[in-house]
């Protein structure tokens, strides 16, 4: 059977940037702002032109079809894309009104201040509990003793863990279910103090239960922090964010608040993407 794609449905998936995209004022009041970014691995452009505003003590859920972008925005905002092989960006993406891209800026610097949670849960495999979640502090050599303990106990509190594992703490990260080991990376993060908290398809390897805790965890977060979310569940992105960003072949078609993404987009690709048209 040949299917045929009439000319009204291919007008449907074809990406039309809108106006504003070409340029954009700084925000003051944002945490953090992409302006004009532009993606490229090798002679592959990714991103095209991207503008978007993080604010302060809210979720901002990223979605959009496999191979829009997403993940690939998301690694911008730390500067963990420089570290792929022939990877290029133009643009500015700015951290409390700072371009975290100017030369004098310390990347790793930038990763404690943005902290990343990843797809696939990922405990370091030969440390315990305990360890996992005060890596990092160790590594700068900041914080020892009861300070560190008192550390490592706060941030399992926020991630909703510490009555879990309380008592278990010299057991491996790995010896925990998935969901557990997805709020114990959550805590390892947290325990960086950082500003804002990249997460990129954080429940894409959870069941429905461990799924409803790290989404609940995701809106207690915006408290503290600024949260950034990649998912391809749209029902989870109208669950826990409050600002939505739809993109579509390394383009920012719409973003605005949830609600309106999901009950009133402004465009037509927006619409189809979200009723099931394609995707």
């Amino acid at each position: 059977m040949i299917t045929t794609i009439t000319q009204e449905q291919n007008n449907m998936t074809k990406p039309r940037k809108p106006a504003d995209q070409s340029q954009q004022e700084i925000d003051h009041t944002a945490k953090m702002q992409a302006i004009n970014v532009n993606v490229w691995f090798g002679k592959k452009q990714v991103l095209k032109s991207v503008n978007l505003t993080i604010k302060p003590n809210t979720v901002t859920a990223i979605i959009g079809p496999s191979g829009c972008g997403k993940s690939t925005f998301l690694r911008c905002f730390n500067r963990m894309h420089e570290l792929a092989p022939n990877a290029k960006m133009t643009g500015k993406i700015l951290l409390d009104n700072e371009d975290i891209y100017n030369s004098h800026i310390d990347p790793v610097q930038i990763r404690r201040r943005v902290g990343m949670v990843f797809q696939k849960p990922n405990p370091f495999p030969t440390m315990s509990i305990y360890d996992n979640v005060a890596a990092g502090l160790k590594l700068t050599g900041a914080k020892k003793g009861k300070q560190l303990d008192d550390i490592v106990k706060r941030s399992l509190e926020q991630a909703t863990l510490w009555n879990e594992v309380k008592d278990d703490l010299t057991k491996p990260g790995t010896s925990i279910s998935g969901g557990q080991q997805q709020r114990l990376c959550i805590a390892r993060a947290i325990a960086m103090q950082p500003e804002v908290i990249l997460m990129d398809e954080p429940c894409s390897a959870l069941d429905p239960i461990a799924t409803a805790k790290i989404e609940k965890l995701v809106v207690e977060l915006k408290e503290d922090y600024a949260v950034v979310i990649v998912t391809h569940n749209m029902q989870q992105a109208s669950r826990v964010s409050d600002y939505t960003a739809f993109m579509y072949m390394g383009e920012l078609i719409e973003f605005g608040e949830t609600s309106q993404i999901f009950e009133n987009p402004k465009e037509t690709l927006t619409d189809n993407y979200i009723t099931g048209v394609f995707g």
